[in-house]
């Protein structure tokens, strides 16, 4: 493996921007373990990418499939360079009353205990391999709130606070951040906006500019609020 060369571990890549970042990843030469839980496709990125890359359908919401996950790859690989947290769900855009329980729990379960999960299971290898970058994906919604959307901010808030205080607790040569992406045009994204989607970057051309500002953060970058700056 090139001495350039960063295993990056994603969630969620089987759709939108984590689909995005591992191809943008590997066309750059990085290795990437990713997870999701579409078993098509995650089979269509196994045929895609070839060893060492390497597809795994997991639900991060279940803690005992995160852990049999971690053990799998950490078994013959190092502990991941990056760790990227960014497997979410949005809610059906309603009035926070208007929200079924079960509907408002699977947001919870994905985008708050999902990277609890993921972070409990992998990074003990992280902080004794003695460094890596844990990146948690949060959003504008992470930093300002919207009608119609509530379970959603209230989990990338909790990301937000969540993270700086992780960074606090990791031993130097470690490193975690809260990212606001910024918007782009997926899925999630159309369920809330719409046609008004189609203004904004797809996931594609958001990927080229977001794998480079991700591959450069450092330690001077622990706990900082980040956001991935808009393209020209």
């Amino acid at each position: 493996m090139p001495a350039n060369c960063k295993t990056i571990l994603i969630t969620g890549v089987s759709r939108g921007c984590g689909r995005a970042l591992t191809e943008e990843f590997i066309r750059l030469g990085h290795v990437v373990l990713g997870c999701g839980r579409s078993e098509q496709k995650i089979a269509a990125l196994r045929q895609q990418f070839a060893a060492p890359n390497d597809f795994a359908v997991v639900d991060v919401a279940n803690d005992a499939q995160v852990a049999a996950w971690a053990v799998r790859v950490l078994a013959d690989r190092r502990a991941p360079d990056l760790l990227l947290n960014n497997a979410a769900l949005i809610n059906r855009t309603a009035a926070l009353w208007e929200v079924p329980a079960r509907e408002y729990s699977d947001v919870i379960d994905v985008n708050l205990k999902g990277p609890v999960n993921v972070i409990r299971h992998f990074l003990p290898a992280m902080i004794q391999r003695g460094r890596g970058v844990i990146v948690n994906f949060s959003s504008g919604w992470g930093r300002s709130t919207d009608a119609g959307v509530a379970p959603y901010c209230a989990t990338k808030w909790a990301i937000e606070g969540l993270t700086q205080s992780l960074a606090q607790e990791l031993p130097p040569g470690l490193v975690a951040v809260p990212l606001n992406p910024g918007i782009i045009n997926t899925e999630m994204l159309r369920s809330c906006f719409g046609g008004g989607a189609a203004g904004y970057p797809s996931p594609e051309e958001w990927a080229k500019i977001a794998a480079l500002f991700v591959l450069k953060i450092h330690a001077a970058d622990n706990g900082r609020p980040l956001t991935v700056p808009a393209g020209n």
